[in-house]
């Protein structure tokens, strides 16, 4: 069951890389280009994610370091 649901969280991935990153327009010709293009372009939508998620956190409370009075 868990790999099943995996298989729309890839689909999910790939739609989105196409429509945002520019996948769609892969015009290469060997293996090795289209490798190339699909690793930067995933590696791009990696980045993003992370930023997203950086950016949707809630914001933590700053710990302000108070100091004694000194004895």
């Amino acid at each position: 069951m868990a790999v099943e649901g995996q298989r729309w969280t890839i689909e999910d991935t790939f739609e989105t890389a196409k429509t945002e990153l520019g996948l769609a327009h892969n015009e290469t010709r060997s293996w090795r280009g289209w490798h190339w293009k699909v690793s930067l372009v995933m590696m791009a939508f990696a980045l993003l994610a992370v930023i997203r998620h950086h950016a949707n956190a809630p914001p933590q409370k700053s710990r302000a370091r108070t100091r004694s009075p000194a004895r």
